[in-house]
């Protein structure tokens, strides 16, 4: 069966962003260059900006799909079972978690890309109100300041700390935002 040629675009779009997702997780974002990209996707540099225009064009097709794929694997969690969320929450931390903690140190320097980082603690936030909602206050301020303090317990700032400045495991570093998030959700209770 022959590839048209709308499979082969989409098959070099995908290695492309398949490329940058890796070289922009293991690298600070202005060190990462579209000729780097380039090279290691197999194409020329003028294919890449044929198909995302810029750096940042390209970083925000990358988010976008990394994105998509996070909150499906975010969504695998079975509502307000702590242990199980904070379970698949690390996993993608342990994906992701160094490049999320670069891209937010680095925010000012990103340019066009910096609400992207508003964005997404947003859909955390998000996420934690889906998972964890039945459990939180009604009122909206009480409400809020919950979900505030689970950001904290499940941020990717705390797994950092956690699991890479305090060099604890995987099963103590998530024993630990487990903890947290039930101690959150404890209090939540005794205001409710």
């Amino acid at each position: 069966m022959a590839v048209t040629r709308a499979e082969t675009t989409a098959a070099t779009r995908s290695r492309i962003i398949e490329v940058a997702t890796e070289l922009f997780s293991a690298n600070w974002f202005e060190d990462v260059s579209l000729t780097r990209i380039a090279e290691a996707a197999g194409v020329s540099h003028q294919t890449v900006l044929n198909h995302f225009e810029s750096k940042e064009g390209l970083a925000l097709a990358m988010w976008q799909a990394v994105g998509a794929e996070t909150v499906e694997r975010r969504n695998t969690a079975k509502r307000n079972d702590v242990p199980k969320a904070v379970h698949v929450l690390v996993g993608e931390y342990e994906r992701f978690g160094d490049s999320n903690a670069r891209w937010a140190a680095t925010a000012e320097r990103l340019g066009s890309l910096a609400p992207l980082l508003d964005e997404a603690r947003g859909v955390h936030q998000q996420w934690l109100n889906d998972m964890f909602g039945d459990a939180l206050p009604t009122r909206s301020d009480a409400r809020a300041r919950c979900i505030n303090a689970l950001h904290a317990a499940t941020d990717v700032y705390t797994w950092k700390l956690l699991r890479r400045d305090l060099k604890l495991s995987r099963a103590e570093t998530e024993r630990t935002m487990v903890e947290l998030a039930n101690g959150v959700l404890l209090q939540a209770r005794d205001r409710t």
